[in-house]
């Protein structure tokens, strides 16, 4: 019999609401979608988008009934045609999977679960935008946008953005929107997620004066990366060799006031603090934690380098999820498979976290600590899903295989592995290196 974990719990309520009428009245495109009994009713269908569509569409139907029909307890399923499902996808609301991945945060982000990572008190976030290529046709071409390479060839993409909790592993709120839209816009978007003591880390991207006062006025601390070029006040900074320092920022002249509550008068007091890279260089922070016994300047090169968690998060999602593999061409389509791919991704990291109990165990006598496979783990995911979220399957069964999977299949973290970055490989549009032991599983 299974531990009954945090995740467990979550995954019950997934699986209530998964079948419920609500999410039907709520998240179908018409009012007459779904009113009726057919062989792909709501909840079935949702199943099969979360079952990691990679292959061709009429080989995943295939799999999909069959593995259904052969477990004597599950409803059996009828098979049904590509057309059929292409036809029902275009009537459920691609934010039905946004909404999935809220019940997963809600359930997740409560007082009795004790697995819940946290620095100085604080829950540390991060948001980063990136680029997501879409397949070459005229409609989404007009809808988000194309981007044209050095032989001028267009390529379609979308701009998208995630707010990330970079120690528990999970999106709190992800957007996808056209390619010219600024990443700045899209973070503010994210806003809906900000909660008290939450501390949210950007790079170099996003510090504006206006950004930053978006987050004081919400209560809410940030830690920037800035250029030592950005401001004649971070030039000084850098030229005076301190470690530190709490000073105040302008609007610049050519800011517009129009709408704001402030003006060029408007002071913002940031802490500016110095961070010696091992190669020379020297990096300069920006942030809203302005109290230095509280707060030390030795935490904010550890704070800074937690960033890296959303850059493992894209990884992920476009190389082991494979998001950029749609199953369709329409905006639809491309929007459910994005949102769908961000619910798996916080339903592996809630199973994955649960077992650091276990991981501790593990790694008590052995020279280096031992983490969850994730390329692997997705991988153990395809078919499972369907039983974790299906009503009719036991779950502490297929919950405990998975657990048991996870913990048997773990590769050694090894610290201070530092790989150069090599930035014109993309501006060339030269593939990165695959190395020999990168497989796929999915």
């Amino acid at each position: 019999m299974c531990i009954k974990k945090n995740s467990f719990f979550v995954l019950e309520t997934l699986r209530e609401v998964i079948f419920s009428d609500e999410i039907i009245l709520e998240y179908r495109m018409n009012k007459t979608d779904f009113s009726r009994r057919r062989k792909q009713p709501f909840g079935g269908m949702l199943l099969f988008m979360v079952n990691f569509l990679k292959k061709s569409l009429v080989i995943e139907i295939d799999s999909f009934v069959n593995f259904l029909n052969s477990k004597s307890n599950l409803t059996s399923v009828k098979k049904f045609t590509k057309s059929a499902f292409v036809q029902k996808r275009m009537k459920i609301n691609p934010a039905v999977f946004k909404y999935l991945s809220q019940v997963i945060i809600k359930n997740t982000y409560i007082e009795s679960n004790t697995t819940i990572k946290l620095f100085y008190g604080f829950r540390i976030l991060s948001v980063d935008g990136s680029k997501l290529t879409l397949p070459n046709t005229e409609e989404l071409k007009k809808e988000f946008g194309e981007s044209k390479n050095q032989t001028d060839t267009g390529v379609v993409q979308a701009r998208i953005s995630v707010l990330y909790d970079v120690l528990n592993s999970l999106v709190l709120d992800s957007e996808m929107d056209k390619l010219k839209t600024c990443e700045r816009t899209l973070a503010l978007r994210h806003s809906i997620q900000w909660k008290k003591n939450d501390l949210i880390i950007y790079d170099r991207g996003y510090p504006s004066y206006d950004f930053k006062y978006e987050h004081i006025n919400a209560g809410i601390d940030y830690l920037i990366r800035v250029k030592t070029s950005h401001s004649k006040i971070v030039q000084c900074f850098v030229d005076s060799g301190e470690k530190a320092i709490v000073t105040e920022i302008f609007p610049q002249e050519k800011h517009s006031f129009i709408g704001k509550n402030y003006n060029k008068n408007s002071p913002l007091k940031v802490r500016l603090v110095r961070v010696d890279l091992p190669s020379g260089e020297v990096e300069v922070l920006m942030t809203s934690l302005l109290d230095s016994e509280k707060y030390p300047t030795k935490i904010f090169k550890e704070l800074y380098f937690m960033r890296w968690g959303i850059e493992t998060f894209y990884d992920e999602l476009k190389n082991k999820l494979k998001v950029g593999c749609f199953t369709g061409y329409s905006k639809i389509s491309i929007l459910q498979d994005f949102f769908c791919a961000i619910f798996i991704s916080n339903l592996q990291s809630i199973i994955v976290n649960d077992l650091q109990e276990e991981l501790n165990i593990k790694n008590h006598n052995t020279k280096l600590n031992y983490k969850i496979n994730s390329n692997l783990s997705y991988g153990f995911l395809k078919n499972r899903i369907l039983e974790l979220l299906t009503k009719e399957a036991s779950l502490e069964n297929i919950f405990n295989e998975l657990q048991n999977l996870f913990i048997q299949n773990t590769i050694p973290i090894r610290p201070n592995r530092n790989n150069k970055r090599n930035v014109g490989r993309y501006r060339n549009r030269i593939k990165p290196l695959v190395l020999k032991n990168q497989k796929d599983a999915l």
